[in-house]
């Protein structure tokens, strides 16, 4: 049993004495936030997944869409266990059912909802000089330490790149397309398009509690250079309640001067491997204009270089660590012969 609740420390975003680098797969699914921590050095991973979407506009006479998202997330650790060059990408494919029209008119359409490639860079972490986890006691493992209110903090930054050609949702507004000066007394307001190239910075946040539980907040500026930046926040909420499960709540909010919406999400993740993790998500938002509703499956996999690779240092203070042991092991042999020898001759 204490064996069992030992490995909860390691899965579902803690980590071990490297800060970075899990023994397990640390993944930033299920739920849209990113942790702080990095994949580790020498670590490629890949989170990706489906979700089938409903979006119903009471402005637009209930018009609808339906349609199904990908989305991938590529990160990989390079030069230090802190950085993180990571890409987000979702792409949706859906249905418009104009209903604004005396006959409903159905469009089908395709595009980027997100394409952002970015660098992330741990800059405070708590738990740098992590202690060895207690193998006769649970309670010692899980008890609340005054660290534990520190979060490790983290900064982001990168680019979104969104082609004309394949963004037909400029600045994530699903209804573009029916765009009318009539609704929401916006006579005087010009039909907008989104900027090809646009920046977003996010200040990452993630603390950890009992052994069990991690808080992770995440607050963003994106679309810089455009004529609507955009401010958001991401609070994620997880529990680790078994060895291989955990679930998770989620609130996202988000305002500019063109949109603003609170989005609430339930799920749950399935350590299947320690290099894969499983997981499913409900969620939906809090307006009518549109009202979303959304069901996510993912899988996140690690390819993991991180153990299977050495530097000529680490080859070197292996060896060195080697040749101490036998040393001290000749050194203990001859001692014992030594002693052996004196007894006799003290018996002669």
């Amino acid at each position: 049993m204490r064996r069992q609740w030992i490995v909860v420390l390691f899965v579902a975003f803690t980590y071990s004495t490297s800060a970075q680098y899990t023994d397990q797969i640390n993944s930033n699914r299920p739920g849209m936030s990113i942790g702080a921590f990095s994949v580790g050095k020498r670590v490629v991973q890949f989170e990706a997944g489906a979700a089938k979407r409903r979006y119903i506009h009471h402005g637009y006479n209930q018009s609808t869409i339906d349609g199904t998202l990908g989305f991938l997330s590529v990160r990989w650790g390079f030069l230090r266990e802190e950085l993180e060059l990571t890409y987000e990408g979702a792409f949706l494919w859906d249905k418009l059912q104009n209903k604004t029209t005396g006959d409903p008119i159905l469009t089908e359409r395709k595009g980027f909802l997100q394409n952002f490639l970015g660098l992330k860079y741990l800059i405070f972490d708590p738990f740098k000089r992590e202690e060895e986890p207690n193998l006769y006691s649970w309670k010692a493992n899980n008890r609340f330490r005054l660290r534990d209110l520190f979060p490790a903090i983290s900064v982001t930054f990168g680019a979104n790149v969104l082609p004309k050609s394949l963004n037909p949702y400029p600045y994530g507004n699903m209804f573009a397309d029916l765009y009318q000066p009539f609704f929401y007394q916006n006579i005087y307001q010009p039909v907008y398009d989104e900027n090809l190239l646009s920046l977003r910075g996010t200040i990452a946040t993630q603390s950890h509690f009992f052994g069990r539980w991690v808080f992770v907040t995440n607050f963003s500026y994106n679309r810089l250079l455009t004529p609507y930046p955009e401010l958001s926040y991401i609070l994620t909420l997880t529990h680790t309640f078994h060895p291989l499960w955990s679930v998770y709540i989620e609130n996202q909010g988000m305002s500019s001067d063109i949109y603003t919406d609170s989005i609430f999400r339930l799920g749950f993740a399935y350590l299947l491997f320690d290099n894969i993790q499983l997981e499913a998500t409900l969620g939906t938002n809090t307006k009518n204009s549109p009202n979303s509703m959304f069901v996510n499956t993912g899988v996140s996999y690690r390819l993991d270089f991180h153990k299977a690779f050495t530097t000529a240092e680490e080859r070197e203070a292996k060896a060195n660590k080697k040749a101490a042991k036998k040393e001290k092991k000749s050194l203990k042999k001859r001692d014992k012969q030594n002693n052996k020898r004196t007894r006799r001759s003290r018996r002669n």
